[in-house]
């Protein structure tokens, strides 16, 4: 066994893995977050636990999930939850057992290493989504620019153009650079929001340990014009929140996360962007949320 320390936005985790070069391969992606080992308490703790089944004995089932195609089954009992990570294929790639307050978890992986990666990948999304949400931080489903020292969430359904419009910043919009193409991180700290680079990103490999104070938080929905407007805090909170990792069942995490989407509602301004996926879109854009009169 070894152990694996990394630093995603202001948390440090612990992962404690079988030596396997094939699957050490594969992270690649977290090579920029690793870090030296902490003195202090990780955020969370994963290991790796070959004797772990897939047994659901003495759990009760909250769901089957769809994730991007590939499925989550949930289940619970009185002290930890446990997940079936299921690829495309539907085949099962891991099992993860966590403590109910997400700190402590153990994963069985099964396939070959792509497959065993999945499961990894996914877990740890999961365990830092939910460990550090009582932290004022959230794992948001967006697109990061950063511009003039500041980044520009994108936000928005899968397939409505997150991509595709960050892309038209970068190639319109002079100094603009991609900081995380599909999974960035939100931090509210002294009333400020701050948004970092995360390992796990979307169809574009963007792996950045970098940050930036957001600038302004923009929904796209396409249309055949291109027009924006600024939204409301109630609707900037529906906005922010329909873009970030919950489970609404469990009450502390789910009530901690509602507590930092409204705080940062609060204070980044937000945008409803109706767009085309053209240079004028990117261009209204910029002009609107990062030079407002």
């Amino acid at each position: 066994m070894h152990d694996l320390f990394f630093r995603v936005a202001t948390h440090t985790f612990r992962v404690t893995l079988h030596h396997d070069p094939e699957l050490d391969a594969q992270l690649a992606s977290y090579a920029p977050f690793a870090t030296m080992p902490q003195t202090g308490t990780p955020l969370f703790t994963l290991t790796e636990d070959n004797g772990l089944t897939p047994d659901t004995e003495g759990f009760d089932e909250i769901g089957q999930f769809d994730c991007g195609g590939a499925n989550h089954g949930v289940y619970h009992n009185d002290s930890h939850y446990r997940f079936h990570i299921s690829d495309t294929r539907k085949e099962l790639t891991g099992v993860l057992e966590c403590s109910h307050d997400f700190t402590s978890g153990r994963i069985r992986l099964y396939g070959k290493a792509p497959q065993r990666f999945f499961a990894l990948n996914n877990a740890l999304m999961i365990l830092f989504a939910f460990a550090s949400a009582p932290h004022a931080t959230l794992l948001v489903h967006a697109a990061v620019v950063r511009q003039a020292g500041r980044g520009y969430l994108f936000l928005g359904r899968s397939g409505t153009g997150k991509s595709t419009h960050a892309r038209l910043w970068l190639r319109h919009i002079a100094g603009s650079d991609l900081l995380n193409d599909d999974n960035p991180v939100l931090v509210l700290a002294d009333g400020k929001a701050t948004v970092y680079g995360s390992p796990w990103s979307g169809k574009t490999p963007c792996y950045r340990n970098e940050s930036a104070p957001v600038g302004a938080i923009t929904r796209l929905e396409q249309a055949p014009q291109n027009l924006i407007r600024r939204e409301r805090p109630v609707a900037a909170f529906a906005s922010l929140l329909s873009s970030c990792s919950t489970m609404i069942w469990d009450k502390a995490t789910y009530d901690a996360i509602c507590e930092t989407v409204s705080g940062i509602a609060r204070v980044v301004p937000s945008y409803h962007l109706q767009c085309l996926p053209d240079a004028e879109a990117a261009q209204l854009c910029h002009q609107t949320v990062a030079c407002p009169s």
